[in-house]
């Protein structure tokens, strides 16, 4: 099995006038333009999915929309309360195992991505791990997922994929 994680693109600012919940906000124009050229990155690098599973924040749906365009997935595409910030990245581990598939796109944001990713390589949660906005991170596990235990296979930031594209 192999997991992609994708951190959102840039949004609007926390507390900007106008989105009083985090939940409510976009990405911004410039965000917006940055994760079509990511996606583009990522159809040179050849990736395929099974499935795309979203955050239903509007910001990781908005990013999870321009995956799904780009690679003719609009009708494998989900949302998962298990992408929110601040949940238990174990919940999504649960989740994923249930799946049984072997590619899977994950958007969501930090540092809950940070944290699953620490989990399924280290076994803990506490591991520096840095997801920058719009960057991109490729796990490979045995399926069944085997202890949580992953294999960090890369970890490229959005000005490596924008290079590629």
């Amino acid at each position: 099995m192999n997991l992609y994680i994708l951190r959102h693109g840039l949004a609007i600012e926390r507390g900007a006038p106008g989105f009083k919940k985090d939940s409510d906000r976009p990405l911004t124009s410039k965000g917006k333009r940055r994760m079509k050229k990511i996606s583009e990155a990522m159809e040179v690098m050849e990736l395929k999915f099974d499935l795309i599973l979203s955050s239903p924040f509007l910001r990781a749906k908005q990013t999870a929309k321009i995956m799904a365009e780009t690679f003719g997935l609009q009708k494998r595409f989900a949302f998962s309360e298990a992408l929110i910030p601040d949940e238990n990245p174990k919940l999504l581990v649960e989740q994923i195992v249930k799946l049984r598939l072997k590619n899977i796109l994950l958007v969501g944001h930090e540092p809950h991505l940070s944290r699953f990713i620490a989990l399924l390589t280290t076994g803990g949660t506490d591991a520096a791990i840095e997801l920058k906005k719009g960057g991109l991170c490729k796990l490979e596990m045995e399926a069944p997922l085997r202890d949580s235990r992953a294999t960090l296979a890369w970890l490229l930031t959005p000005r490596q994929m924008e290079l590629m594209a």
